[in-house]
């Protein structure tokens, strides 16, 4: 009885001894090897690369307007590479210089009224006849140095037609060219001085032309008052013609 239970025992132990010998050895790991995907944090991750790559672009956008923002203020602020001024300049010389070597009455206030005074104004009754004939003949000259003076100028004037045709058409062409707007202003600023120094040449055809005429309006006015004192000595009386003895040959035959 006591062999069985003995045995018993022993076979029990032996099972329940069997399991801890043949099971495996569990060993725990020194480091995870395990990936954990999370979805939400992989949207947000890309939305902040998404947003990021957007500054980038904006920002490089931004760089390039600033560029030709500065290119076009370069064009703007670029100089006409052209210049009319100085033959212009000589042009408007020129037609000064002519109308500085008027003749003897020139375009000078006290001038002309002394000359009125002296040459233009009533017949002097003390005067002599060859006073007269002088004042007469110095009129005349007058008025044909004034229209020879005229005819300089128109000379001068239609001579400097050649050159603002040129002139305009250089700035025409500048002024399409242009590439910015201070090249734009700058040639039609130009074509304005073009336009003052024509109008300009027609101020000097005028006054040359207008003081041609005064001198010969002046001139008739003169000689018909002139004419008037020599008329009134003519028809003065006096002693008239006196009668006398006239001997064509010196041994009176």
């Amino acid at each position: 009885m006591i062999f069985r239970r003995s045995r018993a025992a022993l076979l029990a132990a032996s099972i329940l001894s069997v399991p801890v010998a043949m099971s495996p050895v569990m060993v725990q790991p020194a480091s995870a090897q395990w990936i954990v995907y999370d979805p939400t944090n992989y949207v947000q991750n890309v939305l902040s690369a998404a947003r990021a790559l957007e500054q980038i672009n904006n920002q490089i956008t931004s760089l390039q307007n600033e560029a030709t923002m500065l290119i076009n203020q370069a064009r703007n602020l670029a100089s006409l590479p052209y210049s009319s001024l100085q033959r212009l300049q000589q042009s408007v010389q020129r037609t000064q210089q002519l109308l500085a070597q008027a003749q003897r009455i020139a375009y000078d206030v006290q001038q002309i009224d002394q000359a009125f005074t002296s040459t233009y104004g009533n017949a002097s009754l003390s005067a002599s006849d060859q006073q007269l004939v002088a004042q007469g003949r110095e009129r005349w000259q007058n008025t044909v140095g004034g229209l020879q003076d005229a005819m300089r100028v128109q000379a001068g004037v239609v001579g400097n037609i050649e050159t603002n045709r040129a002139e305009m058409s250089a700035l025409i062409g500048q002024s399409q060219g242009a590439t910015g707007a201070l090249q734009a202003a700058q040639a039609g600023n130009q074509l304005l001085a073009l336009q003052a120094q024509q109008l300009a040449d027609l101020t000097a055809v005028v006054a040359a032309n207008g003081r041609a005429q005064a001198l010969s309006e002046a001139e008739r006015a003169a000689a018909a008052e002139q004419g008037r004192e020599q008329r009134r000595r003519f028809l003065t009386p006096g002693s008239g013609y006196q009668p006398g003895n006239a001997r064509m040959f010196p041994n009176g035959n």
